[in-house]
């Protein structure tokens, strides 16, 4: 049994320093919905296979390995008092491929890889021991962060519909699949029929499991993908450890060297400015969910994100190098769970439960061969669902946030920037227009009412 929260406290922890150790079935109920709905939302890591084995050029097996043990990062989150769904740093991956494509296939390009997760744990590593996180959040101006989150969704949504994206690939059953999954997480309509229906009630609670089950079924009548060939063999895969270090860990391919850490640090530092969108999103959903939801205080502190995914990535870096990096957040699923958390306590005792449920069985998961071959034909709908998904909650939250013109105005021409350069050139157009649009006195107002709200 999991321990007793008092009304509008946090969820029972064991502290230690910044982090709050909380284990499932101690100090936090499992949430059986989010039990279910990981079972096949875990598609989406293992859609990390085909890329790992196209851009590293690893066999399939090792690149399975390497989802099993990027699974493992992932409960690091809520056991260490994170409460989130982390993921990746999802509009980074086109980018870091066009990085990696600049150095050959095998060691030189995998050493390439190290030098970029390296870098990018130093820099969440520092961020959060410095305490910088939690202030930048606080001191950066509404439209900055707006345009971040603008940026990230678009680039979301764009890359499923340019030319090569996975929706011409699979147009019926991307375009089946993701309408099932705004209908279900985000009409008013479904929610007002949640409250007459005992069946739309029940399904809602599964989250974007129901539209990836839809995904299985659709795509092989349509033609777009083959059926699925379940099979049980030794029901667990044991993660190829040393098969892993043997092909990627700069143990045995070798360390880079200077020349490619410098080379790295531009692209480190992209992909920092784009997990920076994550933070903000996570501090949104969480603030949301808190209002809504006066029974339980759920702490979100940047400094504390920061800290547990540059550890992440500093791990992988050193054993399993992971091209699509360690991100703080998975925008689609945190939001899925923070929904069916505003639903009251009978629907969801405990936001961190939810978290830390879906985030063990999804572990568990990706290393259960039944799962695996079952969900192995949908991966590539999955992965476009939760894209489709996580830009349609940026885009949204990015909207809210504004709360002048001139913050639509700046969010929308850097975000714009982002998506056609890159994310550096998204910030220097946003701090640009920012220090030449906005007023100094209503900036000062702002900036005194942030310090007396940290003070206090």
């Amino acid at each position: 049994m999991s321990a007793v929260r008092e009304y509008g406290k946090e969820q029972p922890y064991i502290p230690a320093g910044i982090f709050k150790i909380r284990l499932p079935f101690i100090h936090y109920k499992w949430e059986w919905s989010e039990f279910f709905q990981a079972l096949l939302m875990c598609a989406t890591c293992l859609g990390a296979i085909p890329v790992l084995t196209d851009v590293l050029g690893v066999p399939y097996e090792i690149a399975w390995s390497m989802v099993i043990i990027n699974g493992m990062g992932y409960v690091l989150h809520t056991l260490l008092g994170d409460p989130v769904v982390p993921g990746w740093i999802t509009p980074s991956i086109p980018l870091t491929i066009a990085f990696l494509s600049n150095y050959i296939v095998g060691p030189e390009r995998t050493q390439a890889l190290i030098a970029l997760q390296f870098e990018v744990g130093i820099i969440f590593v520092l961020f959060g021991i410095t305490g910088i996180a939690n202030k930048v959040i606080n001191i950066v101006p509404t439209s900055i962060k707006s345009g971040i989150l603008l940026g990230a969704g678009v680039a979301a949504i764009y890359g499923e519909f340019k030319t090569g994206g996975r929706f011409g690939t699979y147009p019926i059953a991307v375009t089946v699949g993701v309408l099932v999954a705004f209908y279900l997480l985000f009409s008013q309509r479904f929610r007002n029929l949640r409250q007459k229906s005992k069946f739309a009630n029940a399904l809602g609670k599964y989250g974007m499991l129901p539209a990836v089950a839809i995904a299985i079924l659709v795509g092989p009548i349509a033609g777009e993908l083959p059926m699925p060939a379940i099979q049980i063999g030794t029901f667990f895969k044991i993660p190829d450890i040393a098969g892993v270090i043997s092909a990627v860990s700069p143990f045995s391919i070798g360390f880079p060297s200077m020349a490619v850490f410098m080379q790295a640090i531009p692209m480190a530092i992209m992909a920092y400015i784009i997990a920076f969108g994550d933070f903000v999103t996570s501090e949104s959903l969480i603030r949301e969910a808190d209002e809504v939801r006066k029974d339980e205080h759920v702490d979100f502190n940047a400094n504390r994100s920061n800290l547990i995914s540059g550890i992440r990535n500093i791990i992988q870096a050193f054993i399993s190098p992971y091209t699509q990096l360690s991100g703080p957040l998975w925008a689609a699923v945190t939001a899925s769970i923070s929904q069916r958390f505003k639903d009251g306590r009978d629907a969801m005792d405990s936001l961190v439960g939810g978290m830390g449920t879906f985030r063990w069985t999804t572990m568990i998961a990706v290393a259960t061969i039944p799962i695996v071959t079952l969900v192995q034909p949908v991966l590539p709908v999955a992965l476009s669902l939760t894209l489709l998904v996580q830009g349609y909650i940026c885009t949204r939250i990015a909207m809210d946030m504004c709360e002048t013109e001139m913050d639509k105005g700046i969010a929308g021409v850097m975000g714009t920037v982002i998506v056609a350069k890159s994310a550096a050139w998204g910030l220097a157009v946003g701090i640009i227009l920012h220090l030449l649009l906005s007023s100094k006195k209503v900036a000062e107002v702002k900036e005194n009412e942030e310090l007396e709200e940290l003070a206090s």
